[in-house]
């Protein structure tokens, strides 16, 4: 795009948090196309070298990591195309510019593959807009799950043209399939071995509802395991392991199938236990704690001025962000020890779908002049901390007295699926737990009002999922996020009084050719406001003066004194001010009304101040800095003001005589 990098080394450094959330893009829909066994290192490198500054390069480069894989002669499953469906005027556009996008009311990015002459959807990332709840109010359908469920439908003729597309280049550019070695987790023999020798220990163990008491049980069963095949298998211990973890992963899947209930006794639609609270940490501007199970999220919200939004250098034309969603992921979550330090790509990737789930609701600039920094704290996990963070920052922004357009929760959706009599059968789970993440088809998390999605993401390790199986799960959702939504509103269902030590922030719209004056020459005037009045001030180049003080005094005298320079009422004669002496002469001393506005108090009036004596010299009365109390004597054609001093005491008539 021809632009020189904004970092200080004016040169690329670590990867952006764009360049990340694009790198998952690719990632997640490629990663399960791999056939199972291989261990050669596969390194995708995608680089930009030319862009339109008004188009999106994340789903090219889905569609150019698919190609390239397929050229190189990998035991690769592809094709796979990625395509972006954005929901304008009532009508699906695919590949939309950002342009257009200021127009959408939902924005979607699908990745799928051909299987048996249908598009077996493997990847889904939506976001309803910043405009949505403009749109809807205006009139516009709402983005509910069956208009989600149409999006996806209105994707699978475009990825099946890209999957073609790719498929001609494959016949006549590809490398031939290469021979790599294939290293399976075990071989049949230690699988059958295992599941005879453990199965009824570890069917009963998978009943235990508890998390804890489930994992130390499991615990005794793979030290049992050792025990009774150990000695068989010397050597192939890896295998013992791994084939554990496959009847483990057998039996759970078989009982959620056949009996239709899951590892913690729930049914296929069950909730766990729900309980949120607010005002956690008193010195917050805005808290939370949502826990769902043994997940349990903390919010935690800070307001600021605007002038603390983060500053964006990446390859799109939005160069700030005033929300700001940060998720942590601390190792003792999970009862572990670990590096704690900058965060992964894992953790980056969830703070951004909370923050693409908050985003359609927040107060826009004007409504609410304020940075707001979010983070999610996982204090406890098992199963759906990205949707916590979403439910646990709704009531932390709105216990910070975040005006929010209506609340949003979130739920993670799983699936287990089978083949029963030849035909494949798909359940699908709510509120699924860490063990069913990790032992199912599928992870769908789901975010949105009581009317309508704000944010979706979907990864599967099958090789696709019909658009009708997740239409179904998308219903489901609705249901849950219903329910959690009523267990949120009864700890806050509207916005708190702000924090004590919130900044309270107002705004000032003032002329364009005045923000010199207000700045002053090398921000004199600016500083000298901040520093009397205690207030922070920022302005906008429209003429926006954003004020910014923990107490309402403070932002009111700043206030005061802007306006006092930017948007003045002419002085009359006989206003008195509290002046500041800012220069003396040898005919007097110059005092300072308010920003920019001095008057004269010339040497003949000092006496007043000296008890009647003669004054040879200003500096014997008064000096720079000295407070003064003065009133307006005369304004002369120029509009020069002369002052004389007031004394305690002396009568508005008697002033008014002497002058």
């Amino acid at each position: 795009v021809g632009r020189i990098p904004g970092s200080f080394f004016r040169r690329e450094g670590r990867p952006s948090e764009d360049a990340i959330l694009t790198c998952r893009l690719i990632d997640r829909p490629l990663r399960p196309s791999f056939i199972k066994g291989l261990r050669n290192e596969v390194q995708i490198v995608v680089t930009v070298m030319s862009l339109n500054p008004n188009d999106l390069y994340d789903v090219v480069a889905i569609n150019a990591a698919s190609m390239s894989t397929q050229l190189a002669g990998l035991p690769y499953s592809g094709p796979i195309g990625g395509v972006r469906v954005a929901l304008i005027k009532g009508q699906w556009v695919a590949f939309p510019t950002h342009e257009q996008l200021e127009d959408a009311m939902f924005d979607m990015v699908v990745a799928g593959r051909i299987v048996d002459n249908d598009i077996a959807i493997m990847m889904v990332e939506a976001e309803a807009t910043e405009s949505t709840i403009e749109l809807v109010r205006g009139g516009a359908k709402a983005p509910t799950e069956e208009v989600v469920a149409e999006g996806l439908e209105a994707s699978k003729p475009f990825i099946r043209a890209l999957c073609e597309a790719q498929a001609q280049l494959a016949a006549v550019a590809a490398k031939e399939t290469a021979t790599f070695p294939i290293f399976l987790d075990y071989q049949d023999d230690v699988y059958e071995a295992v599941e005879s020798a453990i199965q009824d220990e570890l069917t009963k163990a998978l009943t235990i509802a508890g998390k804890q008491e489930r994992e130390t049980e499991l615990d005794r069963i793979k030290e049992l395991t050792v025990e009774r095949v150990g000695a068989q298998f010397e050597g192939r211990e890896k295998e013992v392991s791994a084939a554990l973890r496959s009847v483990t992963k057998k039996l759970v899947r078989k009982r959620v199938i056949k009996d239709k209930v899951r590892i913690d006794g729930r049914g296929l639609r069950d909730l766990r236990t729900l309980s949120a609270e607010v005002e956690i940490i008193p010195r917050a501007h805005g808290s939370a704690l949502f826990e769902r199970g043994e997940t349990q999220i903390l919010g935690v919200t800070t307001l600021n001025m605007l002038k603390m939004e983060q500053q964006l250098d990446t390859l799109s034309p939005v160069t700030r962000k005033r929300y700001m969603h940060n998720y942590n992921f601390p190792p003792y979550s999970t009862g572990e020890t670990g590096r704690v330090g900058s965060p992964k790509r894992r953790e980056i990737g969830h703070g951004a779908l909370a923050e693409r789930a908050l985003v359609p609701v927040l107060p826009t600039r004007e409504e609410f002049p304020y940075a707001i920094r979010q983070v999610s704290e996982a204090l406890g996990s098992n199963g759906s901390t990205s949707m916590g963070s979403v439910c646990a920052s709704t009531m932390s922004l709105l216990n910070a007295g975040v005006p929010l357009k209506a609340p949003v929760a979130g739920i993670a959706m799983g699936l287990i699926s089978d083949v029963i009599d030849g035909k494949t059968e798909y359940v699908a789970l709510t509120d699924i737990l860490g063990a069913e993440d990790a032992f199912g088809d599928m992870d769908f998390k789901v975010a949105g009002t009581k009317d309508f999605v704000t944010a979706l993401q979907l990864d599967t390790k099958l090789d696709g999922i019909p658009a009708s199986v997740l239409a179904g799960a998308l219903t489901q959702a609705r249901d849950a996020r219903l329910t959690i939504l009523e267990v949120m509103m009864e700890a806050i269902d509207a916005p708190d009084e702000m924090s004590q030590f919130a900044p309270r922030i107002i705004t000032v719209k003032i002329p364009v050719d005045k923000i010199g004056e207000v700045i002053g020459p090398k921000g004199k005037i600016i500083n000298q406001i901040q520093e009397d009045t205690g207030a922070d001030i920022s302005i906008d180049d429209d003429g926006t003066v954003y004020i910014g003080a923990t107490n309402g005094e403070s932002a009111e005298a700043a206030r005061s004194a802007v306006n006092a320079i930017a948007n003045p009422t002419m002085p009359e004669v006989g206003e008195r001010y509290m002046g500041t002496v800012v220069k003396t002469t040898n005919f007097g001393a110059f005092v300072a009304l308010s920003p920019g506005k001095d008057g004269l108090l010339h040497i003949s009036q000092l006496r007043k101040l000296s008890g009647g004596k003669r004054v040879e010299t200003v500096e014997d009365v008064i000096n720079v800095g000295d407070k003064v109390h003065v009133e307006i004597a005369e304004i002369d054609p120029r509009g020069k003001l002369s002052l004389i001093p007031v004394v305690e005491g002396e009568s508005d008539d008697s002033a008014t005589d002497e002058s």
